[in-house]
């Protein structure tokens, strides 16, 4: 339940996405429709899709295999017939709050009136509708009649999903060659660029941003972007808006890096010289619990990310008999500009693994097992299964251990995740590691709408649900209050906020030091949002107080 300690009524939280699988951002809104109680609206591009209705008639209105012509088909819970999505056309998921007094029908109207409004302001003032056929039509009631914008909602206890796709450049041979559009085989589709219109997505969704704002919110407007699938210098980034940009291989503040941080309106840092603040020195006392833990690691020939990324809080954790295990060996297939871990090639899982993460733990006697892993894209499951051999290991060997999962996103696939899910771990944790804005600066190879759709994935199949992220990479305040607000709205359980800390001068630099009441007040924000628990501090990290965290959710939520 939410217990907003920001004074002003909730905003409506407006994202560019960037391009995003259509069943990511399915999962998203999901879980923002089950979980959340905030107002957003998620505006997005996707690959080619064709989605359905319940009522859609396939055999008439589907013409092409799907995959003939490099789309997904998919099944969806709201009204209407078969629809396209593609590169070049704005999707619109406004998940909301609606009076209870209005319907789904009273919605689309709204919906309508949206679009109306912004093609009035962009240049096509003969905008409207057509009675009997839900979307936004030019010159209704003419022999012209051509629709330029889809829409399709669903209506579920006062909360909406769904939303409306607007043709701006896309490529309308799918829609004539390949689909009857919504089932409407007699009246023509048409987009902003065929009607003379020369707009960017930018212009459309800075339009529709502020009017959707202006129509569906009393508490202001709070936006968030990804990276555009343009810079200004005509660079292609739409991969790292949808979280498929190559990973660099090389640990090294690069050109291509500093440039993406510009363009995310980061420069400038502190020097690696700069002296830390006292509150980010930890003390270090490797004492005889945490050297009779190493020794056990070590015997077992075993790895921790309490070494491997050089955690500050290592001797803290090992003293209280605890560690975190890194599974599927010490070298990521990616190289995100924060991280200390090997990037060289990876080698090949080791089968024993599973057995050897077991024993130390039973040897440990952990009642709280925290496993994680390096990114292995090279793998086609991204390692999952292997995850899911090591929890059921650890089960099978000491069974009353709580298990943690910190995981990758295995390039948003579901069957791959699907594949940990099952193992039940009971607490999964993928990290979103930064604010919209940085996602492309700080992490190249992953993606914002990817995260949140792993999270809701999870929450959606019952799992207790972790994120982390890190201050002091140049977010903003504000941006932190929104993620926090985004993370409560899929259902999160549990954050860990720390400062970032530059691990070498080949690494991404500190912005800034973040102070401790700063955490304290952030903590106390996501928290009052509905989040179970934070864990906040300069010096927290992923599995920082991993048990005591799980302890404070509560014992439903970690039921099996």
């Amino acid at each position: 339940m939410r217990n907003n300690l920001l004074a002003e009524a909730d905003p409506l939280r407006v994202r560019w996405l960037g391009r995003v699988r259509y069943r990511e951002a399915l999962a998203i809104q999901q879980s923002l429709l089950d979980h959340g109680s905030g107002q957003h609206l998620l505006l997005l591009e996707h690959p080619h899709v064709f989605t359905h209705g319940r009522t859609a008639d396939l055999g008439t209105n589907l013409k092409s295999a799907p995959a003939a012509v490099g789309a997904e088909l998919v099944a969806v819970k709201r009204g209407g017939d078969i629809t396209y999505h593609g590169p070049g056309q704005l999707v619109g998921y406004p998940i909301l709050n609606v009076e209870n007094s209005l319907g789904a029908t009273d919605h689309v109207c709204g919906v309508e009136g949206l679009i109306i409004d912004a093609l009035g302001e962009l240049g096509v003032p003969n905008a409207g509708r057509l009675p009997g056929f839900a979307g936004v039509w030019l010159d209704p009631g003419t022999d012209r009649e051509r629709k330029i914008c889809a829409i399709g909602v669903r209506l579920r206890r006062g909360r909406t999903m769904h939303g409306f796709a607007l043709n701006i450049t896309t490529d309308l041979t799918y829609m004539r060659e390949h689909i009857v559009p919504c089932g409407i085989g007699d009246k023509p589709v048409t987009s902003l660029a065929e009607e003379g219109v020369d707009v960017t997505m930018a212009q459309v969704v800075d339009v529709i941003a502020r009017l959707a704002g202006q129509r569906w919110s009393s508490g202001g407007l709070e936006r968030q972007d990804v990276a555009w699938a343009h810079a200004a210098d005509g660079r292609d980034l739409s991969a790292f808006s949808r979280g498929e940009g190559p990973g660099e291989q090389v640990k090294l503040v690069s050109k291509r890096a500093t440039a993406r941080m510009e363009s995310a309106g980061v420069t400038g840092g502190l020097s690696i010289e700069t002296r830390k603040p006292d509150w980010l020195r930890p003390k270090v006392d490797m004492g005889p619990e945490a050297m009779e833990l190493k020794k056990t690691i070590r015997s077992l020939d075993l790895i921790t990310v309490c070494e491997d990324a050089g955690c500050p809080n290592l001797s803290d954790c090992w003293s209280d008999g605890t560690a975190t295990f890194m599974v599927l060996g010490e070298r990521c297939t990616r190289a995100c500009g924060f991280c200390l871990v090997d990037t060289r090639k990876p080698l090949g899982p080791a089968t024993d693994e599973p057995e050897r993460v077991a024993e130390a733990i039973d040897r440990m006697a952990l009642d709280h097992a925290v496993l994680t892993m390096v990114a292995r894209d090279d793998l086609v499951d991204g390692g999952m299964a292997h995850v899911a051999a090591c929890v059921e290991a650890i089960r099978v060997r000491r069974p009353q251990a709580r298990i943690e999962t910190l995981i990758s996103d295995a390039k948003g696939d579901e069957a791959s995740l699907d594949l940990l899910f099952q193992a039940r771990p009971d607490v999964m944790n993928h990290n979103v590691e930064t604010v919209a804005r940085l996602q492309r600066a700080v992490r190249p190879s992953a993606g914002y709408a990817r995260s949140l759709g792993v999270l809701a994935r999870a929450k959606a199949v019952g799992l207790t649900t972790k994120t982390g992220f890190m201050a002091g990479l140049g977010e903003t305040d504000a941006e932190i209050v929104g993620l926090l607000a985004d993370l409560a709205d899929i259902g999160v359980d549990i954050i860990t906020i720390g400062q970032y800390l530059r691990p070498t001068s080949h690494h991404l630099p500190i912005i800034r030091y973040a102070k401790p009441a700063e955490f304290d007040r952030w903590k106390q924000i996501g928290e009052s949002l509905g989040i179970g628990h934070v864990e906040a501090s300069p010096l927290t990290r992923s599995s920082y107080h991993a048990k005591a965290s799980a302890d404070a959710v509560t014992p439903v939520a970690l039921s099996r």
